[in-house]
């Protein structure tokens, strides 16, 4: 085509050959641990190859490649004007394969605090055991991110928005800090999707997806994406096929063809998310809401000027104790109770019980988290269908 592609375009048809196997208008499963060659020339030939290639297209044996893989992998690096995508076994896998190839023992990171438990977990139950030292910034605070630097930082890793507060980076800014300052920059961009945001625009290295949520988008695969520029993702495809961190043809199938519908999802779920935070923000049982395209958001003007939609993630206090938290999520009818996100069915969650079940009261009263904290992502369902379904379950609170 003479002109770029739009995001919805991309989301069809990039990484695909336009001929398939037996003329399917769908991509093949290929359903294969290992690969053969016809003759001995023909493998070395191959061999030869892989010498002059980071990346080639076929590969011998299952942990090191896939051609169902392969063609999702491409459609994720267009969407995020990447030059390469590493498709890994889960959001986890994508996060803990960035750090364990960026850092080293004696390197220091800098995380944002208000990043997801279990990257704060792992960096502190299991990169501290090998020398690696780590900065916690408060949320937003480029000024203490930048003043966090060492000669020994190596990378900052943080989300955008963040959960569950929805906290939003100026990443123009971050990007120019890290290029200044020979810091690699990693930002994790599940809750925006690559309809919303693209990280790498503004500078930022690399990106990295739970495609587990938004991208795949039917709460049935788990999966991981990071995607970056100018062979960065390199290291990450090479720590894969060591430690297996590998996602089978299936789940990459499932993954390319939730891609197929991500435009009209986002769109719906942007709408929903902004509709439910209105609503919710006038509500006199509603202390307080957390959406970045709300004007009372701390990050709204950051936000709408990168975003192309906020989100289908509200996240929002009611007035009253754990106990009447827990009386509004059981009268919810559409949403389910549950821990993910961005699927198509709305899902809701106590936070303090369902992500911080185990932790002590004084760190959930650190970290912001009362009692009464929900964080709901909207699925696709009719918007006056959840508005209707929030003021009934309010209702029953009294007041």
């Amino acid at each position: 085509m003479s002109h770029p592609q739009g995001p919805s375009t991309q989301s069809v048809h990039a990484g695909e050959q336009r001929a398939k196997a037996h003329d399917s208008i769908t991509p093949p499963i290929v359903q294969s641990s290992t690969y053969t060659f016809r003759d001995t020339a023909a493998l070395v030939g191959y061999m030869e190859e892989r010498m002059f290639w980071d990346a080639p297209q076929r590969e011998e044996y299952g942990r090191y490649g896939n051609p169902t893989v392969r063609a999702v992998e491409a459609r994720l690096a267009a969407l995020e004007g990447g030059d390469d995508a590493v498709l890994v076994a889960s959001g986890m896998a994508a996060i803990t394969g960035v750090l364990w190839v960026f850092l080293g023992a004696g390197s220091h990171l800098i995380l944002t605090g208000d990043s997801y438990r279990r990257t704060r977990d792992f960096v502190h139950g299991f990169l501290a055991r090998y020398g690696v030292e780590t900065t916690i910034t408060p949320p937003g605070d480029l000024e203490a991110v930048e003043a966090a630097i060492r000669p020994t930082t190596r990378l900052i890793l943080s989300e955008s928005p963040t959960n569950p507060f929805m906290r939003c980076l100026d990443l123009g800014r971050l990007g120019e800090i890290g290029r200044q300052r020979r810091v690699r920059t990693a930002i994790d961009s599940t809750f925006a999707t690559p309809l919303n945001l693209r990280p790498l625009e503004h500078g930022i290295d690399l990106v990295i997806h739970s495609a587990t949520k938004y991208l795949a988008g039917h709460n049935d695969v788990l999966a991981g994406v990071v995607i970056g520029r100018d062979g960065l993702t390199a290291p990450l495809r090479q720590i894969q096929g060591v430690l297996g961190s590998v996602i089978d043809a299936q789940a990459a199938y499932l993954v390319g063809r939730g891609l197929k519908t991500l435009a009209l999802r986002v769109e719906r779920q942007n709408a929903n998310g902004l509709a439910v935070a209105c609503f919710l923000e006038e509500h006199p049982l509603v202390r307080r809401v957390w959406y970045p395209g709300l004007p009372s958001h701390p990050e709204h003007a950051i936000a709408a000027s990168q975003m192309a939609g906020f989100g289908g993630v509200v996240t929002f206090e009611i007035d009253g104790d754990s106990t009447a938290a827990s009386r509004f999520v059981d009268a919810l009818r559409l949403p389910y109770i549950g821990p993910s996100l961005g699927g198509v069915e709305s899902l809701v969650e106590q936070v303090a019980l369902v992500s911080y079940f185990d932790a002590d009261p004084d760190k959930l009263a650190v970290l912001g988290i009362s009692p009464s904290l929900i964080r709901l992502s909207c699925g696709i369902e009719d918007t006056a269908d959840l508005l209707a379904d929030l003021e009934q379950a309010l209702g029953t609170l009294g007041g």
